[in-house]
């Protein structure tokens, strides 16, 4: 599997986010259409240029087709796969091996939500499950709090650990100008936040934001010769264990288990070799969940990893440098904007956030109720 990826051979051109927070007067589509033309312009590159899209936009199945419409392009190729917030990744995969197989030449990942301001209130994908709904659960919430509850269980983690996650996130959001909530925030503001879902409490759980992202990719050869430095793929991999959090196999264990190790094998990396870290936050639990689970600390040991401050500004490994979910940005669906800020870590664009030491970056997409795990590995030239 790790030889049939094309391994560096193709790249991010292009990158952008738009509307970030509130934008009311705007459909998911208008965000959508505006970070990709900045994300076009920012490769250097013409409308015209694009002949494939990947996309999933909250409301429309067929976005594909609207997003293509709405640009005034005519494409090759268009993919709406939909696993929750972990598809942009997944796009990565298929535009990187599209691209190689020459069934395309500029590819287009595009998102946008206004889930903040929208009229009708929050979307989803998931239907009612026949097994789940009776007992009306509050979910996605209600499912994360299961996975924290368990942890503390098995392994003693704590609320105090959990707080750490979001008292990190909001320290690097306060780095950042684009991030919506910015502020002190400590470990007893967490602790004094009421419940939302035992043990999560409203501090645990991601933003509620209007917000658009798109990157660009092209063949490695074309992307040299473009505006920006290339970011280049190196490996995407994915994993798919349940879609009801009833048929998780172990409550402790996500599928980045398996996505990180594939995606990393492709990259022929480990995880000390990379730099930056970009986690999909929806809630507290996820962050030390996947640390874990790609080997960047001990199963058990992710919670006592964070409350070290590893994870927070000038700490060992930089984790969601924008603020991420948690405090910078979620639109519904956060997986697109782990490659946006990976791009600009490693492109030296990140201003203040900006890590000295960035040659790799490793995104990871969570999708579902901890149901569909995505992880990417990116890296500049020199890391070829």
């Amino acid at each position: 599997m790790s030889d049939a990826f094309p391994r560096g051979r193709t790249a991010i051109v292009g990158a952008a986010t738009y509307g970030i927070g509130e934008m009311p007067g705007y459909e998911a589509i208008d965000l959508a259409a505006m970070a990709s033309r900045l994300a076009i312009e920012d490769a250097g590159l013409k409308l015209s240029d694009v002949d494939a899209v990947f996309t999933g936009l909250p409301q429309d199945f067929n976005s594909g087709l609207t997003i293509a419409e709405y640009l005034g392009i005519q494409t090759k190729m268009t993919e709406n796969n939909r696993t929750g917030g972990s598809a942009f990744l997944t796009h990565v995969a298929h535009a990187a091996l599209a691209l190689d197989a020459g069934a395309c030449d500029v590819a287009l990942i595009a998102y946008g939500s206004n889930q903040r301001t929208m009229s009708s209130g929050l979307v989803s994908a998931f239907g009612p499950s026949p097994v789940e709904a009776p007992y009306k659960p509050r979910l996605p919430v209600m499912a994360y709090g299961l996975a924290a509850a368990r942890h503390m269980h098995v392994y003693g983690t704590t609320p105090e650990q959990l707080a750490s996650v979001a008292v990190s996130a909001r320290q690097w959001a306060n780095l950042n100008p684009d991030a919506f909530r910015q502020g002190p925030l400590s470990i007893e503001d967490c602790l004094a936040s009421r419940y939302v879902a035992t043990p999560l409490r409203v501090s645990d759980c991601c933003l509620v934001t209007d917000g658009a992202a798109a990157i660009v990719m092209t063949r490695a050869g074309r992307a040299a010769h473009l505006r920006k430095a290339p970011v280049h793929v190196l490996g995407t991999a994915a994993a798919v264990t349940h879609r009801e959090i009833a048929q998780m196999p172990d409550l402790t264990v996500t599928g980045a288990a398996q996505s990180g190790p594939r995606a990393l094998a492709q990259a022929r990396l480990t995880p000390a070799d990379v730099d930056v870290v970009q986690l999909y936050d929806a809630f507290t639990i996820n962050t030390i969940l996947f640390l874990e689970d790609l080997g960047f600390c001990p199963k058990g040991e992710g919670g006592r990893f964070v409350a070290s401050g590893a994870i927070a500004p000038g700490g060992s490994l930089p984790v969601n440098t924008n603020g991420g979910g948690l405090s910078c940005v979620h639109p519904g669906m956060y997986g697109l904007f782990t490659l946006v800020e990976a791009t600009m870590q490693l492109r030296r664009e990140a201003g203040e956030r900006q890590q000295d030491r960035s040659e790799i970056a490793l995104c990871h997409g969570n999708g579902g109720v901890l149901s569909s795990q995505v992880t990417t590995i990116l890296g500049t030239a020199n890391a070829l």
